[in-house]
């Protein structure tokens, strides 16, 4: 529901809502959705078409599941188990589309302060909650045909913010004028004629939604190498040069640590779309996980071809689960530094300093992909240069250390950024001289 003005103004707070008893809204006008049964028709086909490989997948990701005692069929049931998620996110989408189309509604309702608009299922829907004293301008719109609120007929549009809100479906002229007389008595509010204030078109609308229960620090303030992020960040990167000096890690095993904390910054990332998508967050996860649980089964058989062939019996295709397992076991004192290194910065930078407020569901889905496959090219450089040299010792230590000026500067250079959007996020907010 955001309208132009580079995405800033205030918005309706959205969520996913179901239905129950603790609703208390003393107004409600329900709105029944068309049926148009081409397109139901239409849209159960493809629904049919696309569930197929989604169920042909399944059936094999379940066969290999049933043999994944050898390395080989458990990487093969993974990429086919998110290769599937990724999938069934399109027949999963049409089979709601298809729901809707067969029984969805949409519904006003009012209460003190409040307007809001859920469009959905009798007992699931979207529900989109407005600022009543910011509602402006509701008015009859007759869209013209092939338009995108065609749909609706005549409808009610309201402005909101930089943006518009729609409701109704083939509304009668003068049923307007007695919904605006409802919404005005429940809200207890006089809808207004007119522009929208400078603060309506200017606020961050992430702002406008509840804020997370953590005491924000200053995110304004870029971090430094003496920041507590930082030096948790270097700490967590220098447990593996332990390994390499004292418990004899070779390249296989450092490369093996590696692919984990990409899956733990894989992890951590799921964690941040959860907070920044909020009711999408159900979807962009799943699809995250598919593809980025894709990538890592394939990056998996990557290294192992390269760099793990000879680590014991944990190297070959054929080993079993346990084997890969041991070599995993053996490398848990920088696991768990690094795990909680990208924990740390979570809770302490993203959460605390409200770096959520700067990012988006696109960024966010993207950003794991260009730190990782910077930092594996590093690293594989540096293993390739090690094969070469036959010299392992010394060239697995300078990878470690080059590993970890890579990955510090990506740390600083990311909160850097999101230091400057807030810093003009601020200058736009100020008053004017």
């Amino acid at each position: 529901m955001l309208g132009k003005n580079g995405g800033k103004g205030i918005r309706p707070d959205i969520a996913l809502h179901w239905r129950g008893r603790g609703d208390s809204y003393p107004y409600e006008e329900t709105f029944a959705l068309p049926r148009h049964w081409g397109a139901i028709i239409a849209l159960a086909v493809f629904d049919l078409v696309f569930a197929i490989p989604a169920v042909i997948t399944f059936r094999q990701a379940s066969e290999l599941w049933q043999q994944a005692d050898s390395l080989f069929n458990l990487i093969t049931a993974l990429f086919l188990t998110f290769w599937l998620l990724g999938w069934s996110l399109a027949p999963l989408t049409m089979t709601a589309l298809l729901l809707m189309l067969l029984f969805g509604r949409e519904s006003l309702r009012a209460r003190p302060g409040e307007l809001a608009i859920e469009l959905g299922l009798p007992w699931l829907g979207l529900r989109m909650r407005y600022r009543a004293t910011s509602i402006r301008n509701l008015r009859t719109e007759m869209p013209a045909a092939k338009k995108a609120r065609s749909w609706r007929g005549n409808h009610a549009v309201f402005d909101y913010g930089p943006s518009q809100a729609a409701f109704g479906i083939n509304l009668p002229a003068e049923s307007l004028a007695a919904i605006a007389e409802r919404i005005e008595t429940f809200a207890g509010v006089t809808l207004r004629q007119g522009e929208a204030s400078q603060a309506e078109l200017t606020v961050n609308p992430a702002a406008t939604l509840e804020p997370l229960p953590v005491a924000p620090a200053d995110a304004s303030t870029p971090l430094s190498l003496a920041s507590p992020s930082s030096l948790m960040l270097i700490a967590a990167n220098i447990v593996p040069l332990f390994g390499a000096v004292f418990w004899n890690w070779d390249l296989g095993l450092l490369m093996l640590l590696y692919w984990a904390e990409s899956a733990v910054i894989g992890f951590f990332n799921i964690c941040k779309i959860t907070v920044i998508g909020r009711w999408m967050a159900p979807g962009a996860a799943i699809f995250f996980l598919g593809h980025f649980g894709g990538f890592m089964a394939i990056h998996f058989l990557f290294l192992h071809a390269l760099f793990l062939q000879d680590t014991g019996n944990g190297g070959s295709m054929d080993a079993s689960v346990k084997d890969v397992a041991v070599l995993f076991l053996g490398l848990w004192p920088a696991l768990l530094a690094l795990f909680i290194s990208h924990g740390f910065s979570f809770f302490h930078n993203f959460i605390g300093r409200r770096e959520y407020l700067q990012r988006t569901m696109r960024q966010q889905m993207s950003e794991p992909y260009s730190r990782i496959i910077f930092m594996h090219m590093v690293i594989i450089f540096g293993g390739a240069l090690s094969m070469m040299l036959g010299e392992a010792a010394p060239v697995i230590m300078a990878v470690i250390l080059l590993k970890t000026v890579v990955d510090l500067r990506a740390h600083l250079k990311q909160r850097d950024a999101n230091s400057k959007a807030d810093t003009s996020l601020a200058t736009a907010k100020a008053p004017a001289d």
